[in-house]
């Protein structure tokens, strides 16, 4: 019996001292029935030319250049030159486990179409990790043990770019790379969770992610927090958003703000509450806050957090949970 094959989707633009060791890591996969799309953004440095020296010594790596510009339109065009059973993404500057293709692909074939193999993840980094990615990475590997990635899906990226497989015919109906909405692996997320794949719980590490001052997700405006603020709402709204209960927004700094602005623009009624003596009964985009207290006087409502302090969100969580209230249902963290 033939072997499925396994599309690899990887877009590059001046990884050229990572490249060798990101291509490498995937030759070395213990299942080897897989080809490699990788997509040239515009790259000025000599990626290129590795990358093509690669493909001619192994068929399996198809090399294409980028006929648009940016992540999005790369992912696409590999994606249209792709024909595995299964599709997945690496990204260049990173490093496969040696059985990170067979494990994902294993997960999937014992649990069959409508679910969404993942991995474990680790940083590194010559710099060292920062104590962000090292608490990303460890409540994003948290959620991937239990398989419960999409009930935290409005704080953060769930689903690890370049650690995820689907099947083919999953991915086409989760509409594959067709959205040109930046982040774009947050996008994808979202519409994992929007077309129900169901999330495999695992406990293998299988990627290496790399860390580095210039690397895109740091550098590039797509990925600015603004962008994550209206790609959480414009999901929110279209899932999760239920017009016949009240709306309450919790605090009120910046990104209690920005969400406070976008529903004003789109005319969505809202309650704003916030803890900061200095801001309550004060007007904001003519909306004015309320102290805590407030929420006695609504019913059944549905509450947008943006309060990012930690030791605040723990007894945001106990108040909720004692109110029989329920996450993704009734609350939905913001930050």
């Amino acid at each position: 019996m033939q072997q499925p094959l396994i599309s690899i989707l990887t877009p590059f633009k001046n990884t050229s001292k990572y490249l060798e060791e990101c291509l490498d890591s995937i030759i070395n996969q213990t299942y080897s029935n897989w080809e490699l799309l990788i997509v040239d953004d515009t790259s000025t440095d000599d990626s290129y030319s590795i990358v093509s020296a690669y493909s001619k010594k192994d068929s399996r790596i198809k090399l294409h250049k980028n006929i648009g510009s940016g992540i999005i339109e790369a992912l696409r065009l590999a994606f249209q030159h792709s024909s595995g059973d299964f599709i997945t993404r690496m990204d260049s500057d990173d490093i496969m486990t040696p059985n990170k293709l067979e494990v994902m692909m294993n997960s999937l074939l014992e649990s069959g179409k409508g679910h969404v193999a993942l991995g474990l993840v680790s940083y590194f980094s010559k710099e060292g990790i920062s104590e962000g990615y090292a608490n990303y990475e460890q409540w994003l590997n948290k959620l991937t043990r239990l398989g419960s990635n999409y009930s935290e899906i409005y704080k953060e990226c769930v689903i690890p770019s370049p650690c995820w497989m689907t099947y083919r015919e999953d991915f086409i109906n989760c509409e594959a790379f067709i959205p040109n909405r930046y982040p774009e692996d947050y996008d994808l997320a979202f519409r994992f969770y929007k077309y129900e794949l169901k999330c495999i719980p695992t406990e293998e590490m299988l990627h290496h992610w790399r860390d580095y001052p210039i690397r895109t997700s740091r550098t590039h405006e797509h990925y600015a927090q603004n962008h994550f603020i209206d790609l959480k709402l414009h999901y929110f709204l279209e899932l999760n958003y239920d017009s016949s209960r009240p709306l309450t927004i919790w605090g009120a700094g910046l990104k209690g703000k920005t969400v406070a602005k976008s529903l004003a623009a789109k005319n969505i009624p809202f309650h704003w509450i916030c803890d900061n003596p200095k801001k309550i009964n004060k007007h904001i985009y003519n909306q004015q806050l309320k102290e805590f207290k407030y929420l006695e006087n609504l019913k059944n409502p549905q509450s947008i957090i943006t309060v990012a302090n930690n030791e605040a969100q723990k007894e945001i969580r106990d108040y909720l949970h004692k109110q029989n209230m329920k996450t993704m249902i009734d609350y939905f963290f913001f930050c």
